[in-house]
Parts: C-alpha cells; sequence; structure tokens
C-alpha cells in the first residue's frame, strides 16, 4: 500500500472516530480511534518520508490517544454501580484507582513500543503462493484457520496447538510460511517481532515487554505471535550467560506455559535455522517442531513457475522440468536468484546489441494495440538488421527479448546453493529426535 493511501486510512478512520465522538456513541469512537492510530504508527515505521513528517504523525496520535483515554474513563465510569446519596467510594476503590493511574503511564509506553510489532498490512501471501511443504501448512491450518472458523470442535479437551517451531536450512520458506499465516487469519492479530524489540539496555525492562507482549496478545486474541530467528532470544541457558539474558528467557518460558497466565487463543510461532542450540523447556513448549526441509523436484518446479510469473519467455514444460532436475540442494531462496538473475539477461543484451532490427508485437505501453515498428537486439547477420545501440532506441518502440532456456542454464552455472552440508546433518538429526516431516 501507498503512502498516501496508509495515511488517507489513518486520516478516514480519525475522521468517523471524531463524528461517532460528537454522536456521542462513545464505544464506536473508541473502537475508531484505536484503529486510526494503528494505521498511523503502520505509516511511521515504514512509510512516512523525513523527521518532520513522523513529528507531526506522532503528535496527531498522542492526540487521539489522550481522546481515546478519556473515552475510555467515562466508559467506565458509566459502568459503575450508582454510588448511595450522601455515600463516597470506600477506600479501596479509590486506593485501587490511583494504583492503576500509577501503573498505566509505564504500562502504556511498554506497549507503545510494542505496537509497531502489529501486522497491520497484510502481506498478501496465500497458501498457493508456498510451494511444496503440505504438512507445515496442514498444522499451521489446525493450528490458526480451523479454530477461528470452528470454535465449536475446539472445546473440552480437544484444544489447538500453542507453539509451532518451523526449522530447516535458511531460504526453505520458514518466513514465507508466517506472512501466509498472516494473510490467511483474517480475524487474528499477527505480532511479528525480533530480539530488537524485546531487547532494552535498562535493566528489568526487557522481561516487561516480554510481558506485555503476551498481554497485547491477550487483549487482542485471537493472535499469533511470529518470532523469526528464536534462537537468539531462547538458546540454552548456562553458567556464562548474563543476568538479563537468563532473566527474558525465564519469562519466556512462563509466559508461553506458566501457573496463572492464560493462553487461551494465543498461537506462538517461531522460526530457525540452528534448532540445536534452543534450551530444551522452550524446546518443550513448542508442541509441534516442523521440519522444512530442502524443496524436492516438483516444488522446485512449481517455484520456477512462481518466480517466472507472465514474463515473456520461450520455455517450455520439458525445459522447467529439466532445470528442477539440475537444482538438486538448491533451497527456495537460491532458485529465486537464479530466476532474477536469468530475468536480467534480456536487459544485458538491449544494453550490449550492436544491432537492432523491426519486428511486430504488442506496443509496450498500451499490450492491446499492435505495432510494426517495433525493435528488439539482434545479432549483424540478421536479414534486416540496422547497426544502432540502445540509447538510439525509442522508449516506446522497444521489444523485450523473451527469457530463453540458454539465459536459465547461463544464471544456474553462476548462481551455487547456499546450504553448508554439515548444518544439514545436524538439521535432519534434530529432525529425527524431535521433529516431523513438513
Amino acid at each position: 500500500m501507498a503512502t498516501g493511501s496508509t495515511l488517507q486510512k489513518a486520516i478516514e478512520l480519525v475522521t468517523k472516530a471524531t463524528e461517532e465522538d460528537r454522536n456521542k456513541n462513545y464505544e464506536e469512537a473508541l473502537r475508531l480511534y484505536e484503529h486510526g492510530v494503528e494505521y498511523f504508527l503502520h505509516a511511521i515505521k515504514y512509510e512516512a518520508q523525513g523527521e518532520k513528517a513522523k513529528e507531526s504523525i506522532r503528535a496527531k496520535c498522542c492526540q487521539y490517544l489522550e481522546r481515546a483515554e478519556k473515552i475510555k474513563e467515562s466508559i467506565k465510569k458509566g459502568k459503575k454501580k450508582p454510588v448511595k446519596e450522601g455515600d463516597t467510594e470506600s477506600k479501596d476503590e479509590k486506593k485501587s484507582d490511583s494504583d492503576s493511574d500509577s501503573d498505566d503511564p509505564e504500562k502504556k509506553k511498554l506497549q507503545s513500543k510494542l505496537a509497531d510489532a502489529i501486522v497491520v498490512e497484510k502481506p498478501h501471501v496465500k497458501w498457493s503462493d508456498v510451494a511444496g511443504l503440505d504438512a507445515a501448512k496442514e498444522a499451521l491450518k489446525e493450528a490458526v484457520i480451523l479454530p477461528i472458523k470452528f470454535p465449536h470442535l475446539f472445546t473440552g479437551k480437544r484444544i489447538p496447538w500453542k507453539g509451532i517451531l518451523l526449522f530447516g536450512p535458511p531460504g526453505t520458506g520458514k518466513s514465507y510460511l508466517a506472512k501466509a499465516v498472516a494473510t490467511e487469519a483474517n480475524n487474528s492479530t499477527f505480532f511479528s517481532v525480533s530480539s530488537s524489540d524485546l531487547v532494552s539496555k535498562w535493566l528489568g525492562e526487557s522481561e516487561k515487554l516480554v510481558r506485555n507482549l503476551f498481554d497485547l496478545a491477550r487483549q487482542h486474541k485471537p493472535s499469533i505471535i511470529f518470532i523469526d530467528e528464536v534462537d537468539s532470544l531462547c538458546s540454552a541457558r548456562s553458567d556464562n550467560e548474563s543476568e538479563s539474558a537468563r532473566r527474558i528467557k525465564t519469562e519466556f518460558l512462563v509466559q508461553m506455559q506458566g501457573v496463572g497466565n492464560d493462553t487461551e487463543g494465543i498461537l506462538v510461532l517461531g522460526a530457525t535455522n540452528i534448532p540445536w542450540v534452543l534450551d530444551a523447556a522452550i524446546r518443550r513448549r513448542f508442541e509441534k517442531r516442523i521440519y522444512i526441509p530442502l524443496p524436492e523436484e516438483h516444488a522446485r518446479l512449481t517455484m520456477f513457475k512462481l518466480h517466472l510469473g507472465n514474463t515473456p519467455t520461450t520455455l517450455t514444460e520439458e525445459d522447467l522440468r529439466t532445470l528442477a532436475k539440475k537444482t538438486e540442494g538448491y533451497s527456495g531462496a537460491d532458485i529465486s536468484i537464479v530466476v532474477r538473475d536469468a530475468l536480467m539477461q534480456p536487459v544485458r543484451k538491449v544494453q550490449t546489441a550492436t544491432h537492432f532490427k523491426k519486428v511486430r508485437g504488442p506496443c509496450p505501453k498500451d499490450p492491446k494495440t499492435i505495432r510494426d515498428d517495433l525493435l528488439t537486439p539482434c545479432s549483424p547477420g540478421d536479414p534486416g538488421a540496422v547497426e544502432m545501440s540502445w540509447m538510439d532506441v525509442d522508449g516506446d518502440k522497444l521489444y523485450e527479448p523473451p527469457v530463453t532456456m540458454n539465459d536459465m542454464l547461463r544464471s544456474l552455472a553462476t548462481s551455487k546453493p547456499t546450504v553448508n552440508e554439515d548444518d544439514m546433518v545436524k538439521l535432519d538429526k534434530f529432525k529425527e529426535d524431535f521433529g516431523q516431516e513438513g
């Protein structure tokens, strides 16, 4: 979504909120204020250009949040039991009110830090965009989609999974699966968290951030907390580590499955390339540990098709099958690099061509219009070849050369797989001991 459209959406929401506020529909106004502030925060983090723009948006956010807090207080007061004439509120009530007031500023500050972790815009990655990994997709649907769609199925002893760990070599689609979950789980709040969101230089603040993350997740449930590279936060505890690191891990353990903590409606989704360094207690709390392996031949074939998209190409189904066979040991990320490099080959042909010839084809600006005066790079010996460089070609007249099998093979020769054999042995061992095939 473009910057303007995100900010426009935020402005629309707060405009509606002020209208509802004026009409004394306070609950609806509160909901719209909070929703509008989420969009403003998204614009600050990802899209606002320049510090002045960010500062003005922050000032607006503070203004709307203050109004939202006042509405919240008035709603709470409206719901209190009426006090008898001549009576005053009891000391206990006053004390609890003052306590909550004193706790609020710190809690608000910590939760505002975590507000950026909430994914407001969906990544638009569907299950069909993920090639292969059927077992992993089924487990995620079972944990996320089904409990939302059919809550009556998950009652009594049948409860959805609370923790799922995706492990495997780098570039196999663990984070991409998480994007698919964020897109497909329409009614869920998706928290995308990294170690920088939870680690603070101030003593005691890191574990408070962890606790507040889970508190926010409980407030917005059903919710999914996705922790990428979970090994950076939850490695095995040892005598040599710092006290602060140990406390963060302890807080994670308590929040994920501790006494007095409600984890209903919350799924913790972790991803890691080195699962053997995880603490044993954290490993136990991830009830499903799914191995995301290197793609098989049929999955690699699908990946080539997905990455090529609608680019003009002369590749046949047989050519794609040959490429899938030749890329044994390549991860999904490696295949995307091979295809991206091959897609650049026609651009390189245009750049290095010394001769161009006229061809008939669709106009680059309007594909429905067919033109006879388009120019495409050719060899000097081709009939109708005219000596010229790409600088002499009109931008509207260039006919894009299609991607060929030779382009793909040339890219394949220069792009090598990135997965280490030693790591594969360790991952297979972890899968046999603790995991399941994805």
